[in-house]
């Protein structure tokens, strides 16, 4: 996994070149985490006409019929060609999100799809057209990998390197550029669940035509959509909205107008609402932590660390910590010494202090951290061995040396 997002390019082009490494060129498939395919056998017989074209050199996507003056996506015009198995047309060009009256003229005209984000190809076939295209994420790309860090079955991508990589989708670093891309239709009940209203599409409805997850109460609602994780949510006499509660906030909009989400985050970023900063539950290749309460000079965490997984080794420069092991084992390393901590047990670690925390058991580890001190921001830390790759200071330095 990337250490931060790139968008699609950089992160297909990794993969790719780690196949070619290995004396694999093998064909791709790339498949966006957030779609719908309800029909799977629609779905592999388009497949298999897209293999074929793969097989052959080209750069094949999937596109799904226009059925309907769908503004909230990209679409794509297509023409014959007799250089092509039956069944794939060449991508004559790509349409970025329409407008409703020119959505509407290319449903009509019959020819146009709309983008899926889905494709296929060899991988030496889209790492030629990259580095032809859009040389920049290639050597980028190349640099990380070349300086990456194999952990068991996990590969460290580089952070100093990638973070200067570019960042752009295929769509736009490769297929709307190379002369090879053609598109493959595929009709599978195929649905893009990046909207609340979508996913109110897909999933299966109450009588009143409800989708609802978590602890929720309805009475007279219709058409809704409610996703509590923490809190009772309740609707009452209210029509076609979305209600999401999570620990960081609660966001309602009618269904219509969830789009506009990016419109409310850009309105918290310029008023520098600590929202979009960071969030109460964060999420790490070791685990997760939970901030239960803070003040000013204070911060109460849940941590949850995952068997045979650690965090860096690090130091803070402006708190100390207090550890009460709730359930697991804990191994912790503070300064010079390594001891393990069991249920109902606890240790101090002072402000300065070089500190670790393992789990060496086969159970999640589940700590409470309490953090004091004048500044208790995230970024006060200084990582010095980490398996991830987040090394912050000189490894050379003795751990008694920095600590003091």
């Amino acid at each position: 996994m990337e250490p931060f997002g790139r968008n699609t390019a950089p992160a297909v082009a990794i993969a790719a070149m780690k196949l070619l490494a290995d004396g694999k060129d093998e064909l791709m498939l790339v498949l966006p985490a957030d779609h719908v395919i309800e029909d799977i056998d629609a779905f592999k017989a388009s497949l298999n006409s897209a293999t074929e074209a793969a097989e052959k050199g080209e750069m094949v996507l999937f596109g799904i019929p226009a059925l309907r003056p769908e503004t909230g996506y990209g679409y794509i015009k297509a023409t014959h060609s007799a250089n092509l198995p039956e069944g794939v047309n060449r991508v004559e060009r790509f349409v970025e999100k329409p407008d409703a009256i020119r959505a509407t003229q290319y449903v009509e005209s019959g020819d146009y799809y709309w983008n899926s984000g889905m494709f296929i190809f060899r991988a030496s076939r889209f790492l030629e057209e990259l580095k032809l295209h859009d040389p920049d994420i290639y050597d980028t790309c190349l640099l990380a990998l070349e300086r990456s860090q194999v952990d068991g079955d996990h590969i460290i991508i580089d952070r100093n390197s990638f973070a200067v990589c570019p960042d752009n989708s295929i769509d736009y670093a490769v297929m709307e550029k190379t002369t090879r891309a053609c598109v493959v239709p595929m009709s599978a009940g195929w649905n893009d669940v990046g909207s609340w209203s979508a996913i109110w599409d897909v999933h299966d409805k109450d009588s009143d035509g409800n989708v609802t997850k978590g602890d929720v109460i309805l009475h007279e609602a219709r058409n809704c959509l409610v996703h509590s994780t923490n809190k009772l949510v309740s609707l009452i006499g209210i029509e076609d909205v979305v209600v999401v509660e999570t620990k960081d906030a609660v966001m309602i909009a009618h269904k219509d107008k969830v789009q506009d989400v990016k419109k409310v985050v850009n309105k918290l970023e310029a008023q520098g609402r600590q929202e979009v900063k960071s969030h109460l539950e964060v999420f790490r290749p070791w685990g997760s932590y939970d901030s239960v309460d803070m003040g000013q000079r204070f911060q109460v965490k849940r941590i949850t660390v995952k068997p045979g997984a650690q965090l860096s080794l690090q130091m803070h420069h402006h708190r100390a910590e207090h550890w009460i092991v709730v359930s697991g084992t804990a191994q912790v390393t503070c300064d010079d010494k390594t001891f393990l901590l069991t249920e109902n047990q606890s240790t101090y670690l002072p402000m300065t202090s070089v500190h670790r925390l393992a789990n060496p058991g086969k159970v999640p580890l589940e700590i409470i951290e309490v953090q004091s001190g004048g500044y208790l921001g995230e970024d006060d830390i200084v990582r010095y061995e980490d398996v991830y790759g987040r090394v912050d200071a000189p490894q050379t330095k003795s751990t008694n040396a920095v600590a003091r």
